[in-house]
């Protein structure tokens, strides 16, 4: 039986609190503080935040505007989706319905992924299958629209936070110009 003394001979180690952990972490925070004082839920702008954070600026804006578009893109198919069915039952009644209008929704949401983000497929998917399986009738607008705006505070937060501190492009930008000036930095 290996014991814990094995493993660490091994190579193993505890995992270490980064910058990267410290820059998600105060993203998340800062999403909760603004949302505290707006009396608004956060769980949706922080989920934002911890999807946008990325190991530096241009992982963030890559990773935010995977988790952004495909919000922005599955909300929309899935608002005009659910339309269609409380077109044809405004009571809600026939929910089966909605499985094929997943399958119409999921290919039209890959297809037009593929032209606006090819990245946001999957947070596209899972805004389109809330809207469509797990939301009122009565607010499946206003849900969406609540999603898309609370997601994009969220990466906007990863964004910001990831490009004001160390190793973000606020700090590039500062040492480039630092070299350029003639001025020694110690980044």
């Amino acid at each position: 039986m290996e014991t814990r003394t094995d493993k660490r001979a091994k190579g193993f180690h505890l995992p270490t609190v980064g910058l990267r952990n410290i820059k998600t972490a105060v993203a998340v925070t800062l999403c909760a503080l603004v949302y505290y004082f707006l009396d608004r839920g956060p769980a949706f702008a922080c989920i934002g935040a911890i999807f946008g954070m990325g190991s530096d600026y241009g992982t963030s804006r890559l990773h935010g505007g995977n988790r952004f578009f495909g919000t922005l893109v599955g909300g929309f198919i899935g608002m005009g989706l659910f339309a269609f069915y409380m077109f044809l039952f405004p009571d809600g009644s026939n929910r089966w319905l909605l499985i094929p209008l997943s399958f119409i929704g999921v290919v039209v949401l890959i297809v037009a992924c593929q032209y606006i983000w090819v990245g946001g497929v999957q947070p596209g998917g899972v805004i389109l299958c809330i809207i469509l399986f797990n939301t009122p009738t009565e607010t499946y607008i206003s849900y969406a629209l609540n999603r898309i705006l609370d997601t994009g505070v969220g990466v906007l937060a990863a964004l910001f936070i990831n490009g004001m501190l160390p190793g973000g492009f606020t700090f590039g930008f500062m040492h480039r110009f630092y070299l350029r000036v003639g001025i020694k930095d110690d980044i």
